[in-house]
């Protein structure tokens, strides 16, 4: 039985299933042996399509809930964790509340979607195994045991994130974005996208800082990101606004939010 098994047999048993239909869920058995957690999501994000998911398992069924419908169908695009992969960040381990904008609990994408999964903390084993494509293996936190991770619940993650994303790695090496497509970044697509369904002619500028302001990026933030002035950023934001004919952050995501599925 598995809940029998020790953690080096369950380890041994992901080894011998990589690169079979049975490595995510022995992955997921190694893990949950060797440290705690409510749930877990292992996906993949690519350059050019949506994100490929290969295995969720959580008690509380909120988590989840909307992972289909909404998630992979843009809402990924306002993911801190999705931006590590936008950032080419290197293979580790990270906390959402470390990569996370300074604002992200204040936006909609957090009120309207992620506030309802119940998470209150996320750990992200990321790699990226090939050019163009990132995997996470990510545990979290929810209404289950309503806790954080604690900094023994770090160290212990930080000791296993070099074996998780080595055997990620292994396992994963043959996944491939779709290279006849190209890759246009977000802010240029929803740019075209506004303006042929909208009529709505952002700026390059614009429609940057409105996926920044999505995904919970403040004006110093932003600034910092882009390299100019918060008040530069201020002027632009209104600007944005104007040309939307919106006035907050809320009527901007439901503004853009319909069209973030029809990105990728």
């Amino acid at each position: 039985m598995t809940n029998q098994a020790s953690a080096p047999d369950l380890l041994a048993t992901a080894i011998l299933a990589i690169e079979t239909r049975a490595f995510p869920q022995d992955l997921h058995n190694w893990l949950a042996k060797s440290c705690h957690f409510d749930n877990i999501t292992i996906l993949a994000f690519f350059e050019n399509r949506k994100p490929e998911v290969f295995l969720t398992h959580a008690a509380e069924g909120r988590v989840f809930e909307r992972i289909g419908s909404h998630y992979v169908n843009g809402a990924y695009l306002l993911d801190p964790f999705y931006g590590l992969f936008r950032n080419g960040a290197r293979d580790g381990l990270y906390r959402l509340t470390d990569v996370a904008p300074d604002q992200f609990q204040r936006n909609e994408y957090y009120k309207s979607y992620y506030e309802r999964t119940t998470l209150v903390d996320e750990l992200a084993f990321y790699c990226s195994p090939v050019s163009g494509v990132g995997v996470t293996v990510c545990i979290g936190r929810d209404a289950t045991t309503a806790s954080k991770f604690s900094s023994r619940d770090m160290a212990s993650a930080r000791d296993l994130a070099p074996v998780v994303n080595a055997l990620v790695r292994k396992n994963w090496r043959t996944l491939r974005s779709e290279k006849d497509r190209s890759p246009e970044s977000t802010a240029e697509a929803l740019r075209d996208r506004l303006s042929a369904e909208k009529d709505i002619s952002l700026s390059a500028r614009q429609s940057e800082i409105a996926l920044l302001i999505l995904q919970g990026h403040s004006s110093i933030s932003i600034g910092l990101t882009l390299g100019i002035s918060p008040q530069t950023v201020k002027v632009i934001r209104k600007q944005l606004y104007k040309k939307c004919q919106i006035s907050s952050q809320g009527e901007l995501y439901y503004l853009i939010a319909p069209f973030l599925s029809r990105i990728r």
